[in-house]
């Protein structure tokens, strides 16, 4: 088994989604909103990126109070979505990040007008804190998944809580 292997198959996937809401305008507000940093910021995280708008090559340093500790996020927008009905981005983390790994940001526009969002996650732990935190390092970017996708819905149209 190569290495490439072997990292693949620690790799966790987590995908999480939401209803945002329906139509249109949700629709744009809530891609507008994504493509632009609002949703990390909104979902508690700091952002430093190099450009006001994800797109193939932008870095961002994503910052996460936890109590006295900070935790530093670099990333590096690897790849965009602009299509008239699903837009978003994937990064891949850079070095200095807990984890090493992609992560995916979908908001689509659906025939019926329903308007929802999706992250996806493929990771494994990068750091020695990340390595020792197990099951809570896991928790831990669930509960950042829910952030992002509250913020979605939130600002973008209405909808329904996502689980946990």
């Amino acid at each position: 088994m190569t290495s490439s292997t072997a990292r693949h198959r620690t790799r966790r996937t987590l995908t999480r989604g939401i209803l945002v809401g329906h139509g249109t305008d949700a629709f744009e507000r809530a891609a507008q909103r994504l493509m632009t940093w609002q949703v990390h910021r909104d979902s508690g995280l700091a952002v430093d990126a190099s450009a006001p708008r994800a797109a193939p090559g932008v870095t961002v340093r994503l910052t996460l109070r936890l109590g006295p500790l900070r935790v530093v996020a670099p990333c590096r927008v690897v790849g965009v979505c602009a299509e008239a009905t699903e837009r978003g981005f994937t990064y891949e983390t850079l070095p200095g990040h807990p984890e090493d790994g992609v992560e995916h940001f979908r908001v689509s526009l659906g025939p019926d007008g329903t308007v929802r969002a999706v992250v996806h996650a493929e990771s494994r732990p990068a750091s020695a804190l990340a390595r020792a935190g197990g099951p809570v390092t896991l928790l831990l970017q669930r509960r950042q998944t829910d952030r992002y996708l509250r913020a979605l819905r939130g600002r973008a149209g209405g909808g329904v809580s996502p689980p946990g």
